[in-house]
């Protein structure tokens, strides 16, 4: 690494770095993400350093914590010019130090995933990306679902608690505004299911998604579907089989997998047969 680089501090970003951070996920090669950026440095820490030159940032990330339990890693990026260079390497060490004694996660690319491993991160699991057209065929799922309201927010908190492992109030409560729909699932006793559906460019992001079983999961795609015109995209949780033919049957396509990483725990906490999607794959 250079010495003016490595000798450069790491800083606390805030949202009034929210289109440096979009323009070095452009450089990247990533989309702009702005909509995305602007929850994440909301709800979470994101840490980065200045480019030496003046022009933005040289790396960032995020990190969403939940408690002393899990905090999650997200939207790991080195500038194009700086790449190659251990500074990526380093923003990492200081966030491991940072967070010494919290479990974490992370999905990792199959190029991130080297670092990761070196650092200590393990593979735990594996989530497939998908993307096109909702096009419904076959019979219609049979579980209600509607719209959520405010009166909904307090069973949405104790069910996501129950399956997630963890207390995601702080990122859940932005939901209302950050995404274009909300739904919940329910039969006679109540609350079964919950799934958002936010703008991301072109895309509508399906997640959380958070369901007693399939069938509702199902339920509550379809529901999202009927209320948007543009593209899904989501990512799955491999184990769920059933819901991903389910959704490559009905249009949407296979894009790329993501290896689900940890670094202190043998598992991510909660529930995995009832977490079918992460909110984002940047925060869990």
């Amino acid at each position: 690494m250079p010495s003016l680089l490595a000798e450069l501090s790491i800083r606390r970003l805030t949202l009034g770095d929210l289109i440096s951070c979009s323009d070095l996920s452009e450089d990247r090669g990533w989309p702009r993400e702005e909509h995305k950026w602007g929850l994440l440095l909301a709800a979470g820490t994101g840490y980065g350093i200045d480019d030496p030159s003046g022009k933005g940032l040289a790396t960032a990330c995020v990190v969403t914590s939940y408690g002393p339990g899990l905090a999650a890693i997200g939207m790991v990026l080195v500038a194009e010019r700086h790449a190659r260079q251990g500074v990526g390497r380093r923003l990492m060490k200081h966030v491991l130090a940072e967070y010494a004694g919290t479990p974490l996660t992370l999905h990792a690319t199959p190029h991130g995933r080297p670092l990761y491993e070196e650092l200590g991160f393990v593979t735990t699991g594996r989530a497939e990306m998908v993307r096109g057209h909702f096009r419904p065929s076959g019979p219609a799922p049979t579980v209600a679902t509607r719209p959520a309201t405010a009166d909904d927010l307090p069973a949405i908190l104790r069910l996501d608690a129950e399956v997630f492992g963890g207390e995601r109030t702080h990122v859940l409560t932005r939901l209302p505004a950050f995404a274009d729909q909300l739904r919940v699932a329910e039969d006679a006793n109540g609350i079964i299911g919950y799934a958002a559906a936010w703008p991301n460019m072109d895309t509508q992001v399906v997640g959380p998604l958070i369901a007693r079983d399939t069938e509702t999961a199902k339920a509550l795609v379809s529901s999202l579907a009927e209320g948007t015109d543009r593209p899904f995209r989501t990512d799955v949780d491999v184990r769920h089989e059933e819901l991903l033919n389910w959704l490559k049957e009905n249009g949407l396509e296979p894009v790329s997998f993501n290896a689900v990483m940890t670094y202190g725990i043998p598992a991510l906490p909660g529930d995995w047969t009832r977490r079918f999607t992460p909110l984002t794959v940047a925060a869990g």
